[in-house]
């Protein structure tokens, strides 16, 4: 029976030394905000703080340098990414004077595409296919085979690997105290299997939680299978960690390390990011503020222990951020929306408008659903509340003047079709 590939000390020792000349160490600070809510000693890895803005070079790094040392006719790599891996080939490419062409999903935020663009110059060639990474993988696989070009795989390779395990190796470095707790992204696994078999292997009381999307947990279903499973549907949201399948490395990893993997919903992930910014003027993309949602689920775990997240990434796009308030707010209980069908009288909508709100409530959308007729119509509107607890105080106020409504924050599918 074939062993499963497990990175050893010796090996990412070798890879720390091969990112000296292109990868700093990054900041291990406490965070002082989430310190207090947890009551614990919470750290932040800040691998947002990378020149190409994630942990991902370190991975890109390492693999085209062992394919340059093992093959001296190496001069076009082939990739494909959601974005911040195809960063990390193109800064090495340019870096190592090699050519790549890289594939991303036609949905990749236009700020990463134009990163890649950035930083691989006259060296990267860059194509937009498919919607998803796996579709957008397919085709670079395609490519590749066809051109006879060295695949450098986002995850699922012992060199790619082995360069995010320098993570684990990184932080033992920068302290002389044990953690009790790791949380690490999960998107494909290349960034947890790597970090937790080394922090596993070095300090074995720490615990490792993989933290990946509500909308896209193929670690945690290829976990209850034992094997990876190609997922239906993904939520792409969480661009930098919705991956369809995770890797067979990755899986036997994480198998083997991870002491639990945990999933949090979209709309938590854009409130700690929106935090990040508000409290701690930290930028990060969706996939970065993964780990730190995580720590609502250990709270009671982590009190008084010393945890640390990694913050794998920064690569946002300001267009997102109404999109993201937007999810925030309905995780909140903040953001409701409704299909109102106001009653036959004169002066409903300005009777809606004077008794049904709050003194701080506020309409953000309203839309009739008849061109004609409007007065006596149904509409959709959205209503932003600043509390919690002055929901039910509208919904009550609704009945008692006699607007018939739906509820559609909790009827996904009319909810998308409307809005």
């Amino acid at each position: 029976m074939k062993r499963s590939y497990i990175p050893d000390l010796d090996s990412v020792r070798a890879a720390q030394q091969r990112l000296q000349s292109a990868v700093s160490a990054t900041p291990l600070e406490q965070n002082l905000a989430y310190s207090e809510l947890y009551q614990a000693d919470v750290l932040l890895k800040r691998e947002d703080l990378h020149q190409v803005r994630s942990y991902k070079i370190r991975g890109s790094y390492n693999k085209i340098c062992r394919l340059l040392q093992s093959n001296d006719k190496t001069e076009h790599v082939v990739c494909a990414s959601a974005g911040n891996h195809a960063q990390g080939v193109a800064f090495t490419c340019s870096q190592l004077g090699i050519k790549a062409t890289v594939f991303m999903p036609v949905t990749t935020p236009r700020q990463k595409v134009e990163q890649v663009r950035m930083f691989g110059g006259d060296y990267v060639q860059t194509i937009l296919t498919g919607d998803t990474f796996d579709e957008a993988n397919l085709q670079a696989q395609a490519f590749c085979q066809k051109n006879h070009y060295a695949f450098v795989h986002p995850f699922d390779d012992p060199d790619i690997i082995e360069g995010q395990a320098t993570i684990g190796l990184e932080l033992l470095q920068q302290s002389s105290k044990t953690f009790d707790y790791v949380f690490v992204p999960v998107g494909g696994g290349g960034l947890a299997s790597g970090v937790a078999a080394i922090v596993k292997q070095l300090s074995p009381d720490t615990r490792i939680i993989g933290v990946e999307p509500k909308g896209a947990a193929s670690m945690s279903v290829a976990l209850k299978q034992g094997h990876p499973v190609k997922l239906d549907r993904i939520d792409r949201f969480v661009d930098g960690a919705a991956v369809q399948q995770v890797g067979k490395h990755t899986l036997a990893i994480c198998q083997k390390y991870l002491h639990d993997v945990i999933t949090v919903d979209e709309g938590h992930i854009c409130q700690t990011l929106l935090n990040l910014y508000t409290k701690d003027a930290i930028v990060v993309e969706p996939a970065g503020a993964l780990s730190i949602a995580g720590l609502a689920h250990y709270q009671h775990e982590i009190r008084g222990k010393r945890v640390v997240c990694i913050v794998s990434g920064s690569n946002n796009d300001i267009t997102r951020i109404e999109d993201i308030r937007e999810k925030a707010l309905l995780y909140s209980g903040l953001k409701h929306y409704f299909i109102v069908q106001f009653p036959q009288r004169s002066g409903a909508l300005r009777e809606f408008v004077g008794n049904i709100l709050g003194p701080m409530d506020d309409i953000t959308y309203f839309q009739y659903q008849k061109k004609n007729n409007r007065e006596h119509g149904p509409a959709v509107i959205g209503i932003e509340i600043k509390r919690k607890k002055d929901f039910d105080p509208l919904l009550s106020k609704m009945k008692s003047h006699s607007f018939n409504y739906q509820y559609l924050n909790d009827k996904p599918e009319l909810f998308s079709m409307m809005l």
